[in-house]
């Protein structure tokens, strides 16, 4: 385990090829063994430059009127509900935003059938790979056979229908006509669009329930992310109620640092594996081929040494570049999340909406925290919503 800034470069960028990434061979048999986080090298590298592709500020430019579409359909529900379990209510918002971005224009029975198969699938992710009938594992292995002949079924039609229809599918499905990295067969399209909505998902659906308990805890913080929008607000009303731009989000300093510091304070990606491909001499010591390694991204976050009086929620800290390698959210290096700049969006455009809309008020223990895996708070943080004046 290590717990440095300086050891981390090391492990996940000057030196990333000694460390392959490493993940438990039942979950990779889950998610697929052809996304491109189990992978390294000329394949990964040719998977994640598709995947930015798709990610791209020009790409998550034209998903704007997207999400922003889903966010007011979203909290549409919330007018006539005063008590929100947020984690599933943020993992339902997250789920449909990953949709569109794996498919982009897809037809609503499609998203429902896939929806349906992923959810078996992520019921039996931490459980225990036992392969036999009744089990979770068992369950979750066979929704992800179907899943994938359903994803196979999709990538034939819009093959046959020359559709691609953007999304992550439609850079895929480029690539494979054109014979990109030698070409991409279906069983790694079907498992990177899995192993993508997979990413996507729970991560920010996480950060978002974190996001509402600490806007909830301080209040002036809150009335400072409610002023920017306001004025985000106005200036849209007085431009004949447009909705939100890409160049409006980037307008939203006050509430990305919000983000920054419920990514630093929740660090929701704790850790991550990595494995020793040869013996590697490190900082004096000798790291044995096979050896598991784990840089602590927890444990830098929370490092008073970078942070200072690291355990108070404090945005402002965020109004100066953190130091180098002390800030790693989305990880670093080659294996870096690609989708970190689609996470963001998202979030902004949610906290745009939800600030400007609604109040809430946090029921039962507030201070208790629940892994499942990720960190979240106890009992996915219900709430008492109820419209801001």
């Amino acid at each position: 385990m290590i717990s440095s800034p300086d050891a981390a470069k090391i492990i996940l960028v000057s030196q990333a090829h000694l460390f392959k990434p490493t993940y438990p061979p039942s979950k990779m048999k889950m998610i697929g063994p052809d996304a491109l986080f189990f992978h390294q090298g000329e394949y990964h590298s040719t998977l994640k430059r598709l995947v930015r592709v798709s990610f791209s500020p020009s790409a998550l430019a034209r998903s704007v009127p997207e999400i922003e579409k889903l966010v007011l359909s979203f909290l549409s529900s919330w007018e006539n509900n005063s008590t929100i379990h947020t984690l599933h209510e943020m993992k339902k918002f997250a789920f449909d935003v990953a949709m569109h971005s794996a498919f982009g224009d897809i037809e609503q029975e499609e998203i429902q059938g896939i929806k349906c198969l992923y959810q078996r699938l992520e019921k039996g992710y931490n459980s225990l790979p036992l392969d036999f009938p009744g089990t979770p594992y068992h369950k979750a292995m066979k929704a992800r056979k179907k899943l994938t002949e359903r994803l196979k079924k999709l990538i034939e039609k819009r093959r046959e229908n020359s559709e691609r229809r953007g999304g992550l599918l439609g850079v895929l499905l480029k690539a494979q006509e054109e014979n990109v990295g030698n070409g991409l067969n279906d069983n790694q399209i079907a498992d990177n669009i899995i192993g993508v909505i997979f990413a996507a998902h729970d991560t920010t659906a996480s950060v978002l329930t974190w996001a509402l308990k600490y806007l909830h805890d301080h209040p002036n913080v809150l009335e400072d992310v409610t002023r920017e929008q306001e004025g985000i607000r106005h200036k849209l009303e007085s431009e004949g109620n447009r909705g939100l731009t890409w160049d409006d989000t980037r307008q939203m300093s006050v509430t990305s640092r919000v983000i920054q510091e419920t990514l630093r304070s929740a660090s929701i990606l704790s850790f991550t594996f990595r494995e020793a491909v040869e013996d590697v001499e490190f900082q004096g010591f000798t790291i044995p081929k096979g050896w598991k390694v784990l840089p602590l991204f927890r444990t830098i976050h929370h490092s008073p040494d970078f942070f200072p009086q690291p355990h108070n929620f404090d945005p402002s800290r965020f109004q100066a570049l953190p130091k180098p390698n002390t800030f790693m959210p989305f990880g670093s290096g080659i294996h870096s999340c690609p989708g970190s700049d689609l996470a963001k969006l998202e979030m902004l455009i949610m906290l745009h909406h939800l600030t400007t809309t609604f109040r809430w008020k946090v029921i039962g223990a507030k201070d208790a925290v629940q892994y499942g895996p990720f960190p979240v708070p106890k009992g996915g943080l219900p709430i008492q919503v109820y419209p801001r004046n």
